[in-house]
């Protein structure tokens, strides 16, 4: 049965690998069955950007990010985060911190990273 899973982003990518294992592991539970959604908060939303040079592990990011936006992952982002930052192809939501924190409630699993 398929869950409704979301992958919540909340490391800066410029400083660690996670963010982008994070995106990758996302990519893996949409091929499947699952309904998921990534949550990207704080400096994670440069995943989303125009310049990746500062991100670690950017040469694996760039392989990802056309299936990403071919598959539609949808993103939530915070109402208040930078949307300059963002690339239009995305399928990308901004909400409220309250309406994230209500989402994720609602969600079969959790993946924060």
């Amino acid at each position: 049965m398929a869950k409704k899973i979301a992958v919540v982003i909340r490391e800066d990518p410029r400083t660690t690998h996670r963010p982008v294992e994070a995106l990758r592991i996302a990519l893996g539970l949409v091929a499947g069955t699952h309904d998921t959604t990534v949550v990207l908060l704080n400096d994670a939303i440069r995943l989303l950007s125009d310049d990746l040079d500062d991100v670690v592990d950017m040469d694996i990011l760039e392989k990802y990010l056309p299936s990403i936006e071919h598959l539609e992952i949808p993103f939530i982002l915070q109402s208040d985060a930078d949307r300059s930052l963002v690339q239009e192809q995305f399928a990308v939501q901004y909400q409220t911190a309250d309406d994230i924190r209500r989402f994720l409630t609602e969600v079969d699993r959790t993946l924060v990273f």
